[in-house]
């Protein structure tokens, strides 16, 4: 430590030690500053938090760069710790390539946060769309900065084509999957056969897109739990998607009456009760209009069907339990009889004959 602050020196030491303390006081008086300009009024909260984050990151990375500038003549800062091929790598270099990085990324955060909302708000983007432009954009600049990085300290980008190779090679042997979903959910964000947001039914599981991630989607399930999708499963598989293009979707809620019953008067009285429902339900729609269909003669019961438009398919569980609800209230009051399987047993009488040779 001695030897450290020698070869530095104590002057440059203090002075070193001031310059951090100032850009620290700095930052609290600008912090309070803006804590009490923001607190008149409590529409202007969220200014404050986005200043204080940007001055958060730009009083760390200031320092880290000042730190750079005041130890820039010092051998330390500039000593070889490896090489790659013929170009030395100093602890400068590693942080200038790191510094790079993560500025990016604390930029990539700042603008989906800050800035793109407004955009997708004044265009009026879906919740798909906007996802899958954070992400896009946050890829693309990520590689870049990772590229940048990478030539700062001296590596070959031509030698990234031996790494291709070599990638390729593994991805023959045993990345298949891996990479099959990875291009799966480049494809997914860009032609969006499902998007964040959407009602999907996977294996007879009903959920909503959660996220799209490169590997896997993540779907929420009915029941808050959550499942993980390969995404090539919803390019190689049959997906029911009911937010696809159009959310309107079409109800049928199965009846069975008894044999004999008035059908006109059933017909009745499903459509009142789709009427009554939509009258107090914005998501049932009139147009098109309700329809009752007589499926068929069944083993028990006459068997009909209500044809019931709703506009929103997340409420599909909802609206079927008023319909059922509203089905067995109306049916009760109007005398219509819904049945239960039954058979009819008929007994046959024996021959005297038969029954004494049944005794022996």
């Amino acid at each position: 430590m001695n030897f450290w602050i020698e070869q530095v020196g104590k002057n440059s030491l203090i002075i070193y030690a001031l310059a951090i303390v100032a850009v620290i006081t700095l930052r609290w008086l600008l912090l309070n500053i803006v804590k009490r300009w923001s607190s008149k009024k409590d529409q202007r909260s969220s200014v404050y938090y986005m200043v204080k984050s940007i001055l958060n990151w730009l009083t760390l990375y200031g320092i880290i760069i000042y730190t750079l500038i005041h130890f820039r003549s010092s051998d330390w800062m500039f000593s070889a710790l490896f090489s790659i091929g013929s170009e030395p790598v100093s602890v400068f270099l590693l942080i200038i390539a790191l510094l790079i990085i993560s500025l990016t990324n604390r930029l990539s955060n700042l603008v989906r946060s800050y800035v793109f909302p407004g955009v997708y708000k004044r265009y009026e983007l879906d919740k798909g769309v906007r996802f899958t432009f954070d992400k896009a954009f946050h890829y693309i600049i990520m590689v870049l900065a990772i590229i940048v990085s990478l030539s700062t300290v001296g590596f070959e980008l031509s030698a990234l084509t031996v790494f291709a190779g070599v990638l390729g090679v593994g991805i023959g042997f045993g990345m298949q999957n891996i990479a099959s979903n990875f291009i799966s959910g480049i494809i997914l964000l860009f032609e969006r056969p499902i998007k964040v947001g959407d009602r999907v039914i996977v294996d007879d599981i009903i959920g909503d897109v959660e996220r799209i991630n490169m590997r896997a989607t993540v779907i929420k399930t009915l029941d808050n739990e959550h499942i993980i999708v390969p995404n090539s499963y919803f390019l190689e598989e049959h997906v029911i998607n009911r937010s696809y293009s159009d959310k309107v979707m079409r109800l049928v809620i199965p009846v069975g009456v008894a044999y004999g019953s008035d059908v006109p008067l059933v017909k009745e009285l499903l459509l009142q009760v789709a009427e009554d429902e939509a009258g107090v339900s914005p998501t049932v729609r009139n147009h098109p209009e309700p329809f009752v269909n007589f499926k068929e003669f069944g083993d028990s019961s006459l068997n009909f069907e209500l044809f019931v438009w709703i506009s929103n398919p997340e409420h599909v569980i909802r609206i079927k339990s008023n319909l059922n609800f509203r089905i067995d209230a109306i049916f009760r009051e109007s005398g219509v009889e819904i049945p239960f399987p039954q058979r009819d047993l008929h007994v046959r009488s024996l021959d005297s004959s038969i029954i004494e040779h049944l005794k022996k």
